[in-house]
């Protein structure tokens, strides 16, 4: 078994003040890269700023003996965060996509502030630290990036519309840029993690914390980091030690003939087959997706 190792790598985490970003922070660090600790500082909410968590993540990987620097700047300022990594250690080899922040309220009460707030931070942050490193990965034809999405994006979950929708975002977000890279050795996955941290303190008790701890998590983020990585645009579920990776399932689907009628009535009679995964397939492209599709339009009649 070879050793997973990052010395002379430089790995940006975002969010890394605390909870799995931290964990995930302190685990590159001890396998030698230099980590650019990213936090704002805000709580629960995303309300205010602190320089502490960052400063102590960084404080607790230079007294162990590895090498980081406190970034404090909002994921939304992605260059910012860029520059800070190529102006202490000259590179950028890894990023992990982690910070984040909840905003939980049912759709009915839910205001246009609390919409926004979540999908500027876990979307649209993601994208701007992604596209400012982008360039360096591409350069040095090298990188491996790591997106933070959550079961409530894969399977929905009640009072969170907005973070689930913004986590389901960044899949296909990872799964399109994992094909951009593909040339240049960049690869791109995503975790749907569960941890131990302050934004599940608020629904899960002491006990269960402890079992979920972030240190759990890390580790698969650093396999799909390594040099050696070859997969990528996958997502894999992760919490407590159990990891597994996912992927979609179609059921065979029903193929009317096109050049016909088509009725609501004739849908309704075959909603049976139409949802059944008795004959299931596991598409994994848009080519893969479409080839019923182009199956069935190919029974049409060529014009003459």
């Amino acid at each position: 078994m070879t050793k997973i190792d990052f010395t002379g790598r430089t790995v940006i985490v975002t969010g890394a003040g605390g909870g799995l970003g931290r964990a995930h922070a302190l685990a590159f660090a001890a396998r030698g890269a230099c980590v650019v600790v990213n936090d704002l500082g805000g709580d629960i909410a995303g309300i205010g700023s602190s320089v502490s968590p960052a400063d102590d993540t960084v404080a607790t990987i230079r007294a162990a003996g590895g090498r980081a620097v406190a970034n404090h700047d909002c994921v939304l300022d992605g260059e910012r965060i860029a520059e800070c990594a190529l102006d202490e250690f000259g590179r950028i080899d890894v990023l992990v996509n982690n910070a984040g922040f909840l905003r939980d309220v049912s759709f009915a009460r839910m205001s246009d502030e609390d919409w926004r707030a979540i999908i500027e931070v876990h979307l649209n942050g993601a994208y701007k630290v992604t596209r400012a490193v982008w360039p360096h990965l591409q350069a040095q034809r090298y990188g491996r990036i790591v997106k933070t999405a959550s079961a409530a994006g894969l399977y929905g979950n009640f009072g969170q519309t907005n973070y689930a929708a913004a986590k389901l975002a960044l899949v296909g977000f990872a799964r399109a840029l994992s094909l951009e890279g593909a040339s240049r050795n960049i690869t791109c996955n995503v975790i749907a993690p569960i941890a131990g941290s302050r934004l599940l303190a608020t629904v899960s008790t002491p006990e269960r914390m402890a079992a979920l701890r972030p240190e759990l998590v890390s580790p698969l983020v650093l396999r799909l980091c390594a040099e050696a990585n070859t997969e990528t645009g996958s997502v894999f579920e992760v919490a407590g030690g159990w990891m597994a990776k996912l992927r979609w399932e179609r059921a065979a689907g029903v193929a009317f003939d096109p050049s016909t009628d088509l009725t609501p009535e004739a849908v309704d009679a075959a909603f049976d087959e139409i949802c059944s995964f008795a004959r299931a397939d596991h598409p994994g492209t848009v080519r893969e997706a479409a080839a019923p599709v182009i199956a069935n339009i190919a029974r049409l009649p060529k014009a003459q």
